[in-house]
Parts: C-alpha cells; structure tokens; sequence
C-alpha cells in the first residue's frame, strides 16, 4: 500500500554519525498515523551479519518494504563479502529497474564501520559529506543538530543521541526511544 493511500503515515528519524573509528546508526520508535502514535517502541536499526560480515542498518518508511530491501541487501552481501559499496550499488541498481522494487517506499542507511551510505528509491548511494547523515521525518533536525556537534569533544554515540533529542523536540513523528547500534572498524 502506498502513501498515496494513506497520506497519515508518518514517522522515523534515523542518523548515522562517523567519528573516532566508529560509525553510529540510531532510530527513533515511534511511528504515527495521522496525529496517533500507533507504536512508540518500534526497532528500526538492525546488525546484519551475512557471511560473519558486520553491517548495521537503519530504515525510514514503510516497515514491509524495509524488510524486502534489507534481505535483498543481506543477499548483495553474500554474493560480495566485505564490499559495502559494491552491494549497496547493486541493490540501488535492482531497486531502480526491477517493476516491483520500484514500488518499495523506504530508505537505508547502512555501515560497516568503515563507510556509511544511504540507499534510495532513485537508485541513489549517497556517503555523507560530513560524516554525518539521516533520513526520515525528522532526519533533517537530526542532521542539522549533529553537524552543529561534530567539531565537539563528543563522541560518535554521544552525537547521535543528543541530535536525536533535538529531533524529538521537534518533530511531532519522532520519539525518544532510540536504538543505537555501534560499529567499529
């Protein structure tokens, strides 16, 4: 089902912040319809492990179409153990000429410690200029209140979950109950 469908659905802010040999990925969980928040502990950053391989990822927009591109990603991983870049161009590619995948409203970010991209429908893979990235609702208050920090004596955890706060501030589609997944290469 499409937005267009349900022009209500709304909610998620996820961030990715690079800093001191770590890559942080934090979710909000709440997600909404309309002005009701329908669940406030949603999990939308995961560790994926294919072939013993550490990636995290996190996801803004539909939950069903999250879950088909991370197994696609899962399966881009095994078919190229270790090569992040070359996986997330290869689902990007499949994502924008497959008839169904073009249908999927989502968007990733994704680490494996080392680089950190974010995935869209447009056949876009984007690595932050900053180090620092985010999606979703409230992405853009995230991005903002990170970028402001990155120059600070926090570390990459530290960023993310005080931008997240400040996302939360503001944003009526995002919520304080973060999860945080750190990786480190």
């Amino acid at each position: 089902m499409s937005t267009d469908q349900f022009p209500g659905w709304h909610g998620t802010t996820i961030i990715g912040v690079k800093k001191g040999g770590e890559v942080v990925i934090a979710g909000d969980g709440q997600v909404s319809l309309g002005q009701t928040v329908i669940k406030g502990t949603a999990r939308k950053v995961r560790r994926l492990s294919p072939g013993g391989f550490d990636v995290v990822a996190g996801f803004a927009g539909s939950t069903a179409d999250a879950f088909t591109l991370l197994e696609r990603l899962e399966t881009k991983l095994e078919a190229t153990p270790g090569q992040l870049a070359r996986a997330s161009v290869e689902l990007a590619k499949d994502w924008r000429t497959d008839k169904y995948l073009q249908k999927l409203e989502a968007m990733l970010i994704v680490s494996d410690g080392k680089d950190i991209f974010v995935i869209t429908g447009a056949g876009d893979v984007l690595e932050p200029e900053h180090d620092v990235t985010a999606i979703g609702s409230g992405g853009n208050y995230a991005l903002a209140a990170a970028r402001g920090m990155m120059d600070s004596d926090r570390n990459a955890e530290q960023i993310a979950r005080d931008a997240m706060a400040i996302a939360a501030d503001i944003c009526v589609y995002t919520n304080g109950n973060l999860t945080v997944e750190t990786i480190r290469k």
